[in-house]
């Protein structure tokens, strides 16, 4: 069980809204360790659904990658965007 306040419940209600097959996730260096617990966490109540993980860098939340096929794009570890 994950120990860090990544607000995935504010995940959890954007999914069930949207309803992505594929989701592409952002992570700042330090929580890319923490990938697979990320994933297990979602998983266990979409199972369904494709997640993907940026691998490459990532210089805050304006530094969004520009890639196509994903039905959802969450960036973890930056300020809240409005």
């Amino acid at each position: 069980m994950l120990k860090l306040n990544l607000e995935l419940e504010k995940l959890y209600k954007e999914i069930k809204k949207s309803k992505p097959n594929t989701i592409l996730i952002q992570l700042p260096d330090g929580l890319k360790p923490r990938a697979k617990e990320i994933q297990e966490q979602i998983k266990t109540r979409y199972q369904n659904i494709k997640i993907t993980f940026w691998a490459g860098d990532c210089y805050g939340a304006c530094d969004i990658p520009n890639v196509k096929g994903f039905d959802l794009f969450v960036a973890f570890g930056h300020s809240e965007w409005r």
